[in-house]
This record gives structure tokens, sequence and C-alpha cells, in this order.
């Protein structure tokens, strides 16, 4: 099954339990390391995995906030291309004290999220579905089917249904788009790695750690500039501030 992503409604007392720390001890249950992008002035790790069980397999999925200017986050250049309504959503004062972490999603919700880009995904038994090809087709796949609806000409409900836009092909969403690229910087060392290449909307890439776990990232192509395909080890967050991720913008 898989954990959705964090969707708060109604009221929430200001007491009310973060719910990335049962996220992340979750996460914390893959046998193997969870990977994630190399630290980087662009990208900030929000701590909130989206995890995914069941047939003898588990995927931790990591989202990022993205900086165009991390030098300056007050830049405007950083902020998140929302409408109306849904800037008006985000900045509509609450009658009740809200917990800390939601004021914090809330704020981050005002600037771009790399959502779900880099899976770490293992199998207890190498099988046809857990071949770094197919895994690097689904992460792909589900990207653009979640974050391009729009472009894709897809109805805005959760379905799945694929894309149907002429630019998308059935090739671009295959095995066959996947070809080999150059090595890609795990953990200090330079692993042997898969891309797709073809789509329009987004940069895709597969790296196999083991017979039974695989690394993908899928990143939208417009973010690509702003980030470095390194991976390493996830760094957990400290002890008594497990989602303590400081200030969203300085």
């Amino acid at each position: 099954m898989a954990s959705a992503p964090m969707h708060v409604t109604g009221y929430l007392p200001k007491d009310a339990p973060d719910p990335r720390i049962a996220q992340a001890a979750q996460a914390r249950t893959l046998p193997v390391p969870v990977l994630g992008f190399t630290p980087q002035p662009s990208l900030d790790d929000v701590h909130l995995e989206n995890i995914e069980t069941g047939g003898g397999s588990m995927t931790v999925g990591i989202s990022y906030t993205l900086w165009r200017n991390p030098a300056d986050r007050s830049d405007p250049v950083n902020l998140a291309d929302l409408d109306a309504e849904a800037l008006r959503s985000l900045e509509q004062p609450s009658p009740h004290s809200r917990p800390a972490w939601l004021l914090e999603t809330i704020e981050r919700m005002h600037y771009p999220l790399l959502w779900e880009a880099v899976r770490t995904t293992w199998h207890r038994t190498p099988t046809e579905f857990s071949a770094p090809p197919t895994l690097l087709v689904a992460h792909a796949h589900h990207i653009l089917a979640n974050r391009f609806r729009a472009e894709l000409g897809l109805a805005p409900a959760l379905t799945d249904q694929r894309p149907t836009h002429p630019a998308h092909s059935a090739d671009l969403l295959t095995e066959r788009a996947v070809r080999p690229r150059p090595p890609v910087d795990v953990d200090g060392e330079l692993r042997p790695a898969l891309e797709i290449d073809t789509d329009p909307l987004i940069y895709a890439l597969a790296v196999p750690l083991t017979p039974t776990s695989t690394l993908t990232a899928v990143v939208p192509r417009a973010d690509l500039p702003h980030v470095t395909l390194a991976f390493a080890r996830r760094t957990p967050p400290t002890p008594g501030s497990a989602t303590d991720h400081g200030h969203v913008a300085g």
C-alpha cells in the first residue's frame, strides 16, 4: 500500500502530533539505505516520505523544496507558480492556533516541490517487476500522471489513465525508451546507470544498487539546471528535531 501525500483539513489543535515522525520511522524499516540527492544549496529535503509496501517490496520516495536562487531565498524567482485561488487558500488566516509543523508545511507550499524526485526500491526476491528499466518507467509515469496532468490533457482527478498528449507516444513510456547513460555518483562511487531522455517534460535515471534494490530519480526538465544528479545515503533528521528544517525563507 502507498502512503499518500500529507493533506490537512479541518481543525488541528496546536499540540497535534507531526505525521512526519511516524513516516520517518516507517522509512527507516527499508532493508537497504534510503538514498537521496547529495546535499546541495538548491534543494531542501522536506522529510515527508512517500512509502509503498506490498508483494515483498518496499519503496521510499523523497521530495525536495527547490530554490532557484539559493543565495537569496527571499528572491521572488523562488516562488511556485500558484494561481490566485491556491494562493488565497494558503494565506487565509486561521481562527485557531496551528501546530508549528503545519505552519511550516503551509509556508513551504509557496515554493516549488520536486515531489518524489528520488526513490529507493527494494524487493525481497528479484522478479520481472524489480528490473531497473521497469522501475524507471514506473517512476517516470508516476510523476507524469500526477504532476503534469494539465500538460498531458488528463482529467484533474487521479486516475490510472496514461498520458495521451501527442508529444507522449507509447514509445516514450515503455522500456524501449530506456538507454544506458554515463555513470552516476552514488555515495562517492561512480556506478552504471540508465536513463529516459526522450520525454519533453521530465528526465529520469536509474541506478541498480544490488540485485534486489534500485535507485530511480525523476526531475522536471525545467528544473534540471538547478539540480546536481548525484546521490548519497539520506541524512535523517537529528534526534529531538525530527522535523525541524529551519527557516523556509531567509
